[in-house]
């Protein structure tokens, strides 16, 4: 999946989503405009559509991450389906450190640590899909909308082999990234 194809294909879903999101906050100014100005009720019903879109209600970064969390979820279970059955939930997060991140992030982690009770650490000194950024700090502070969608990918794929988890990026430096992996506590 990762190669600069689908960095490129990456870096348009991502324009999509903010563009997106730039209509809605216009369609939302308009909106706030428009219903100062209503008099009569029954002129409601001609702005429908821009009440539509005004108020939906999820930003570029959680359509991303649940974009990402689809695409996870569905590569996760063909890649999954002739591995050997997973008894606990570090083995689980081996496999998505070595063959699932290898398939989807063209090689495996560079780091995994855990501290045995349910958060682990992932690390990919060069991740694929940031190595078009240079490294300044005006690229590490917008990297966010950037990781959406892989973080997506892997919260979907640990879904799948029935892991529950929130997944959250950080970048000190491009193209270091690493995936905090907060598993939830089964009951």
């Amino acid at each position: 999946m990762a190669g600069i194809p689908f960095d490129l294909l990456h870096s348009q879903i991502v324009k999509y989503a903010k563009e997106m999101e730039e209509k809605r906050a216009e369609a939302k100014n308009r909106w706030k405009e428009i219903a100062e100005s209503i008099v009569d009720s029954t002129e409601i019903d001609k702005y429908d559509q821009l009440v539509k879109q005004a108020f939906m209600h999820s930003n570029a970064e959680t359509q991303l991450e649940s974009m990402g969390y689809r695409v996870g979820f569905v590569l996760a279970e063909r890649l999954s389906k002739d591995a050997a059955k997973f008894n606990t939930e570090l083995e689980i997060v081996k496999f998505i450190c070595k063959e699932f991140w290898s398939n989807v992030f063209g090689k495996q982690v560079d780091n995994l640590r855990t501290n045995h009770a349910g958060v682990y650490v992932v690390q990919d000194n060069n991740f694929s899909m940031l190595r078009t950024f240079s490294d300044s700090t005006q690229f590490t502070k917008d990297i966010g909308i950037y990781l959406a969608f892989p973080s997506g990918v892997i919260r979907g794929a640990l879904a799948c082999l029935n892991v529950q988890a929130i997944v959250t990026a950080t970048v000190e430096s491009l193209p270091v990234v690493k995936y905090h992996l907060q598993l939830a506590k089964k009951a």
